[in-house]
This record gives structure tokens, sequence and C-alpha cells, in this order.
């Protein structure tokens, strides 16, 4: 028997069928969460400036006080003996969301803006949502961070100081003038203006 060679493939996309069909999650936070209501366009583009139509973005985040929904986070419980009692976790709140992109790249959010949560030695780091991307031809999903521009904070985030000055721009979303509350985020997979990814 001869072996013919074939073309080598890309992963995916797969997430259509499965992922995003039934269980798009487009509104992080209820409209009862207490909060800064913002809305985040969020954008993938491969290395050539195209957009990509067909990737999936999923989001983590805290709520306004800095609190995730997760049991890892043990903020405010009675065991931990720490000054943060005051955190709670609202009945509606949610912090995760998914999204398929459109045919120009883009997907939206409903959320409100994060609080601070504690980061490296216990220092607050700034307002922030945790990202994946999941695309065609990536066998892993990329992961990255959505800072928010101009906030004050931003300049006492341990883990932004970790990023070269010149690339910090590429984590920070750009509010939409025309609309208060509105957002937008672009995430490059390649090129001059690539994003900046983490390793975790």
């Amino acid at each position: 028997m001869d072996l013919v060679p074939t073309p080598s493939q890309t992963a995916g996309p797969y997430f259509h069928l499965g992922m995003t069909d039934t269980r798009s999650v487009k509104c992080i936070a209820d409209p009862q969460t207490k909060g800064e209501r913002v809305w985040l366009a969020c954008r993938v583009i491969d290395g050539d400036g195209v957009p990509v139509p067909d990737a999936m973005i999923e989001i983590w985040q805290a709520n306004a006080e800095g609190k995730y929904n997760h049991p890892d986070d043990t903020q405010g419980d009675d065991t931990t003996g720490d000054d943060t009692q005051g955190k709670t976790i609202d009945s509606p709140w949610f912090g995760f969301g998914r999204m398929p992109t459109l045919e120009d790249g883009s997907c939206e959010f409903e959320t409100i803006k994060p609080g601070r949560v504690p980061g490296p030695r216990n220092a607050l780091q700034a307002p922030h949502l945790n990202v994946a991307i999941f695309a065609r031809g990536m066998l892993k999903q990329l992961y990255t961070r959505m800072y928010f521009a101009g906030d004050p904070a931003n300049s006492e985030d341990a883990v932004l100081a970790l990023v070269p000055q010149e690339r910090r721009e590429s984590l920070l979303a750009q509010p939409v003038v025309s609309h208060p509350g509105h957002w937008r985020f672009d995430i490059h997979l390649q090129g001059e203006r690539e994003t900046v990814f983490f390793d975790v």
C-alpha cells in the first residue's frame, strides 16, 4: 500500500457548532448588578489586518467590589481573617461571557466595570477583564487582559508594569467618545500591532 501525503490543516473553527450557538453569554452582568454599566466592543484581527469572522472570545471578571464569582476567591469569607469582609457577590452576578465574532471580526459584551482585585504581594490591580481568544489555526487559546485607558490605577498595576511601555496600549480598551459607557478593544493576533498575550 502506498502512503500519499495529504495537505496539513489548521485546527477548527468548531466553536459555532456547540460553544456559541446556544451557549453565548453577551450579558456578563445582570441589569440589577451594582456597578458602572459598560459595553465592550471587541474585534479580532489577523496578522494581515483582516478581521477574523469565526473566532470566539471568553471573558472573566470581578464584580464592582473586586470579587470573582468563583470558590477560589475567598475575599469577604469569615474564615479568611483578611480585611475584605465587605466583599460579596450579588445574586444576579455572572462574571463570565462568551461570544462569537461576526463577519467584521467583532462582538459585544454588556457588563459593569470591574473593581480592583488583589495582585502580587496583595497590591491592588487596576480594573481589568481576563480575555481568552479561540480562533482557527490556533491549537491553544490566547490569553490577554483588557484594561481601561485613562484609569488612574493603571500606573499602579504590577502586571501592566511588566509590559514594555510601548506595548501597553495593546491592552487598553479605548472609550467611544460619541457613546458614553462604550469601549472598543482590538485584538491583533500577529503583526506590528500584536496584542500582548500572557503565558498562563
